[in-house]
């Protein structure tokens, strides 16, 4: 039976992991801030980049590399995007899962160039063997638009010389601060699905210095500003996964508090009590 020191020593241990998990909140609650003001920003000027590339690309006049489709069967690049850190829920554990059952269904039989962005997802994918032939981290920290660049060049070069047949993102997009959504996004080739395009504008455009070389700089471009977005969406998710998992374990720490205490309280009781009938048992034996 723990005595009233051990309860003691635990009752403090659990409150200074409260004011730990308390102060990961409130740092994550700020970081999530800022994240979101960057999808902000982000997210209508991709959308809009999107829909300028389909007007164009319905007026192209011959093909375009990035469009072209490379047979089902050939070997596809998959950008994996999961956290530096954990203490963010199932955040990281979500992206891996489904990433081993997209391995075994959709991907299955097919050759897989895998780059992987989060320090967690190249340890938890390397304890089951499997390795990246490109690997990023502290993205956060660092800059998501030059990783970005880096990571969409990387992708175009292979498509455009048929070294990768199509090329796909999994990571988490972000819904809201308690709300987080896996997403499998095909990045080529370039889709222009029926229900996106919109009514044929009775607006032409004048191309400098040709149409190809327009329709070129804006697919690369757009591609690129997709896959930032597609980074602060993860890092958006991450905090928030953070914070709500560290709201979770400080409520938590309180219970355990609550419920330390009063066995504590009970405790320290039954000791008085015991005390006080030996201090009687022995005046009345005297």
């Amino acid at each position: 039976m723990a005595s009233l020191r051990d309860i003691r020593r635990r009752i403090a241990s659990v409150k200074s992991t409260q004011k730990i998990t308390r102060a990961m909140k409130m740092v994550a609650t700020a970081k999530l801030r800022r994240a979101q003001e960057a999808i902000t920003r982000t997210r209508p000027y991709t959308a809009h980049m999107r829909q300028l590339a389909h007007n164009l690309i319905r007026r192209a006049e011959a093909g375009h590399p990035l469009l072209a489709t490379h047979g089902s069967d050939g070997k596809v690049a998959l950008i994996v995007i999961t956290a530096d850190r954990g203490l963010c829920g199932a955040f990281n554990a979500s992206i891996i899962n489904e990433f081993l059952s997209l391995r075994e269904s959709q991907f299955a039989g097919r050759e897989l160039e895998l780059t992987i962005a989060g320090r967690k997802g190249i340890e938890a994918l390397r304890r089951r063997g499997i390795s990246a032939e490109h690997t990023y981290t502290n993205i956060a920290d660092n800059s998501p638009a030059h990783v970005a660049r880096e990571i969409s060049a990387r992708f175009i070069h292979d498509f455009r010389h048929g070294e990768v047949s199509e090329v796909y993102c999994l990571y988490n997009e972000f819904k809201s601060a308690i709300s987080q959504q896996v997403r499998l996004e095909r990045m080529l080739p370039f889709d222009v699905s029926e229900e996106e395009e919109e009514a044929e504008s009775t607006v032409d455009y004048l191309y400098e210095p040709s149409q190809a070389a327009v329709l070129d700089q804006l697919l690369t471009t757009y591609l690129r500003m997709q896959t930032q977005r597609i980074l602060r969406e993860s890092i958006a998710s991450e905090h928030g996964a953070r914070m709500t998992a560290m709201d979770s374990a400080t409520n938590n720490a309180g219970d355990v508090i609550d419920r330390l205490t009063l066995h504590y309280n009970r405790l320290r009781q039954d000791v008085i009590t015991t005390e006080v009938i030996e201090v009687v048992s022995g005046a009345e034996a005297m």
